[in-house]
């Protein structure tokens, strides 16, 4: 869905219904429950980091630079790895970025943070932000520091000088590259999330020759005075009485319902001095009676009377069109309610793949017994997820073959038969696979649209039948999809289904470009016909990176990659996220359960919990255990 910038010059798309974050995980509500029911608190915390800039360089001719933020973990090992990025701000050498990063604050860790700033080039600002090539992009500088170093400060800011790092090895003054500002706050779990329609009324223009061009910026109020935006909508032109797209604000994100927020309007500006049209101070229980009362708020806008600020009314208005709060429920929400997880499977076999009969092909059948790729996905799923399935009956499907005297399909079933798709066990996908790589002729092209609508069909007449089924959608692919808007209209359809959908690529093809179906650092997806995804429920995972893994590991990477209901996309209502240490805890005695031939409930096993927590225990050296299931 639209481009990488924040104020887009051409098109001018929304940043973000609700405000873009990535999360390296989200505490267990069990374990914290449990924690601090014994006095243990701190431990672990969810903290969301914020970023904006002041004299930052001017890296353009004609214009100010375009600045991205993109953050980095060091590991233990001198390991760097990207896990965020920010939008791209036009035009501005003092940005602030709306996108927030999401990141579990341990206190016995120490946690190394790299920020690298980037000018990104004017070429490049209709490109999806995960797309952008950073080596393309020019450096403004970069800083680093701790989690424990931003966390510590008064008011949970730290500013950072940024430098070169060819200037930081071969001078010892550093030309200045200006100062990055990153600021901290403290998650609280809330899953209600506000949906939020807005529009004003009889706007003062701001152009001479032409209406104004109307954006809102939403922003919070923290302890310390500091406003912080959380939330863009998109720009309209020429309209004095816009009315924007949906607005979604999780509560953890504002705070409270009765949280301060400033919503400011702004008459935008393609050299980035965007004009103040007016603002109001409500929280989210104001603009819900507005709602209600279906009445409007006079903007404000300070000026300067002889030496001081004043607020002027105006008679433009911020009206409330639409305000409904719904929640949004955990994996264990879902399981403690009885629910079932649904395993379905669809394999690419499109021609990329290589001749099956050759063992350079990614669907070659080693006569020894080694798994090719397709199978080790589908076993490492497959073997935590079959406990969650009453039947262990499993819809399975292939795409981008011809079977024998057939034209090409995009969607057939795995076992031959034209009357019904399923088969019984991990093991009859497994059997089914292999018989069908014989009984069809390897094509193309790669299209996800048809086994994604298939996949809805079967969640819709579960959900249609009261059933409380939920569905994870595995597909296995080998190369870039060639129908990715037909696959984002299935998808925003599918977001209101009971259906999560993780996408293991195979083989050694770049995957960039998938990863845009995946919205945990970008926006939300969007239709041909407007339509936004009611939440994001894709997971990309290249299968290089789990698969030397020991089995068990492997099983808890794919595990962790999908999740039910991740939400609006800005880190809110997240879909299952564990912390990292209580998702392997957890899924290694999983795993040893599955081994035993021990079969999980609906919910999950006492004993389960209990080792997990005991474990939990044992690494923080404490050995209070009383009451457990109970607490839990």
């Amino acid at each position: 869905m639209g481009n990488c910038c924040s104020d887009v010059g051409g098109g001018m798309a929304a940043v973000s219904g609700a405000a873009s974050s990535a999360a390296t995980g989200n505490q267990n509500d069990a374990v914290d429950m449990y924690l601090r029911s014994h006095g243990i608190h701190g431990l672990f915390s969810q903290i969301e980091l914020s970023f904006s800039a002041t004299s930052l360089r001017d890296r353009d001719v004609f214009s100010k630079s375009d600045p991205m933020v993109v953050v980095y973990i060091k590991e233990r090992d001198g390991a760097i790895n990207e896990v965020f990025r920010t939008e791209v701000v036009l035009n501005s050498l003092t940005p602030t970025w709306i996108a927030k990063y999401t990141i579990t604050y341990h206190f016995e860790v120490v946690q190394n943070l790299l920020f690298k700033v980037f000018d990104v080039d004017t070429q490049y600002h209709n490109v999806e932000m995960k797309m952008l090539k950073l080596e393309e992009q020019q450096s403004l500088g970069e800083a680093c520091c701790t989690l424990s170093e931003i966390v510590t400060k008064p008011n949970r800011s730290l500013t950072l000088d940024l430098i070169r790092r060819e200037e930081s090895v071969s001078s010892t003054h550093s030309q200045h590259c200006g100062k990055l500002t990153v600021h901290a706050e403290e998650c609280f779990s809330s899953k209600s999330t506000a949906d939020i329609i807005l529009r004003c009324i009889d706007l003062e223009s701001k152009d001479l020759f032409s209406k104004s061009d109307p954006f809102l910026v939403i922003s919070k109020l923290v302890e310390s005075g500091i406003s912080i935006p959380v939330c863009k909508t998109e720009v309209l032109k020429n309209d004095h009485n816009p009315t924007w797209k949906p607005v979604f604000l999780n509560i953890q994100q504002v705070g409270s319902k009765d949280s301060p927020l400033v919503i400011e309007c702004f008459n935008f500006n393609s050299n980035g001095k965007h004009d103040l049209i007016g603002k109001v101070r409500k929280s989210l229980a104001d603009l819900e009676k507005l709602h209600l009362g279906r009445e409007g708020e006079n903007l404000y806008l300070p000026t300067l009377v002889g030496h001081n600020y004043e607020n002027k009314i105006l008679n433009s208005k911020l009206l409330v069109d639409k305000f409904s709060e719904t929640a949004q429920h955990s994996f264990l929400d879902y399981l403690a309610g009885g629910f079932e997880l649904n395993f379905m499977v669809a394999i690419d076999f499109t021609a990329s793949n290589g001749n099956p009969r050759l063992p350079d092909s990614l669907h070659y059948i080693d006569p020894s017994g080694r798994l090719n790729a397709y199978q080790k996905a589908i076993y490492g799923v497959g073997e935590v997820l079959q406990f969650y399935d009453a039947d262990r009956r499993y819809p399975a499907w292939g795409f981008g073959a011809r079977p024998i005297d057939g034209p090409v399909s995009h969607c057939f079933n795995l076992n031959g038969s034209s009357n019904y798709c399923e088969v019984q066990g991990i093991q009859g996908i497994m059997m089914a696979y292999t018989s069908a790589l014989f009984n069809v002729s390897l094509a193309g092209p790669t299209l996800f649209g048809h086994v994604i609508n298939r996949a809805s069909v079967v969640a819709c007449d579960s959900l249609s039948t009261g059933a409380k089924k939920y569905f994870v959608l595995l597909i296995i692919t080998d190369g870039v999809i060639t129908d990715l808007q037909e696959t984002k209209d299935a998808l925003v359809k599918a977001s209101d289904l009971p259906l999560s959908i993780l996408i293991v690529g195979v083989g050694g093809a770049d995957f960039k470009e998938m990863e845009i179906l995946d919205a945990d650092k970008g926006e939300r997806l969007e239709s041909t016909t407007g339509c936004i995804a009611s939440r994001d429920i894709v997971q990309f995972v290249p299968f290089r990176d789990v698969q030397n893994s020991p089995s068990c590991c492997c099983s808890s990477r794919f595990y962790y990659c999908f999740r039910m209901g991740k939400g609006n996309k800005e880190g809110t209502s997240k879909q299952f996220r564990w912390t990292k240490p209580m998702e392997h805890v957890f899924l290694e005695i999983l795993a040893e359960e599955a081994q035993k031939g021990n079969k999980p409930s609906n919910t999950f096993k006492t004993i389960s919990i209990k080792r997990v927590v005991e474990a939990i225990f044992e690494r923080f050296k404490s050995n209070t255990m009383r009451s457990m299931w109970k607490i839990i």
